[in-house]
């Protein structure tokens, strides 16, 4: 999360007299950037250790930290690679910001997700008599995770990247199928018109995407979480791992909810793996 961003979340959590700095620097970013603290102290009506108070709250050591990292949020990176990432940041820099930014973002995305949701999403997959996921470009990648993870689960479960073999698996789909559709911008028209196909069979729908997307209006159940990445200018990397937090969470649910039995049944599984692995002991 950039610092334009954890000004607007911690509105709530702000002092009034921090709030009014806060409302001076979101109403014009800008100004507040050329502004000495003298002047923005002016500007919102507050003293000068306020607003080094105000700074301090968003860990920056000072109003010329907090300059700085407002410039840089307001900065458009690199296109096509990261907002986050310079044309001249070093090897150093540029592992950093991504480490950083996608942890900052995976605690946006766990502020957003609404937990009742997860748990209604785990009734009806513990109940489907057959899953699919569906994902396209980077959210393929997650779409087969989520079959990795599933397949051990002693249930029939499929993955398609394609558009033509989802469109005819929805098809071929009824009551008691469920579909799983992941999309973070939920505007790709294949994938709503998926959903509608899917629905229209009697199969129940979970959308793992955008709040008030196209796609999660279609769905019988929608997973919506916040995701500071737009996906339209750069290439997907927070929204992509906050999908596969999800998909583990959804996994989790599975097995607790199955109980017992069902985890001495993933345990053989994985004794069968471990036959596949060389010892760790024999590495030493």
């Amino acid at each position: 999360m950039n610092t334009l961003e954890k000004v607007q979340k911690s509105l709530t959590h702000f002092s009034k007299s921090e709030r009014k700095v806060a409302e001076v620097i979101l109403a014009s970013p800008q100004t507040a950037i050329h502004s000495s603290i003298a002047t923005l102290a002016k500007m919102a009506d507050v003293s000068e250790p306020t607003v080094n108070r105000f700074c301090r709250r968003l860990d920056t050591k000072g109003f010329p930290d907090f300059k700085l990292h407002l410039a840089q949020s307001l900065a458009n990176g690199t296109p096509y690679v990261s907002r986050h990432v310079e044309e001249d940041d070093t090897p150093d820099s540029y592992t950093t910001k991504i480490f950083e930014s996608s942890m900052a973002s995976l605690d946006v995305a766990r502020q957003s997700i609404d937990t009742s949701a997860i748990n209604k999403a785990v009734d009806i997959l513990t109940q489907a008599k057959k899953i699919s996921f569906f994902g396209l470009g980077a959210s393929a990648s997650v779409a087969h995770d989520a079959q990795n993870k599933f397949f051990r689960f002693n249930v029939p479960v499929i993955c398609f990247d394609d558009v033509l073999m989802q469109r005819m698996s929805c098809i071929n789909s009824g009551e008691g199928d469920v579909i799983v559709l992941i999309s973070h911008t939920g505007r790709t028209k294949s994938m709503i018109d998926i959903a509608r196909i899917a629905r229209e069979n009697g199969a129940a729908v979970i959308g793992i995407t955008t709040q008030n997307s196209p796609l999660s209006s279609e769905c019988t159940l929608p997973i919506t979480m916040e995701v500071p990445e737009d996906t339209d200018m750069y290439l997907p990397m927070a929204s992509r791992l906050a999908q596969l937090v999800v998909i583990d969470v959804l996994a989790t649910g599975f097995t607790l909810r199955r109980g017992p039995r069902f985890r001495e049944s993933l345990k053989r599984v994985k004794e069968v793996l471990k036959e596949s692995r060389i010892d760790k002991d024999t590495l030493m």
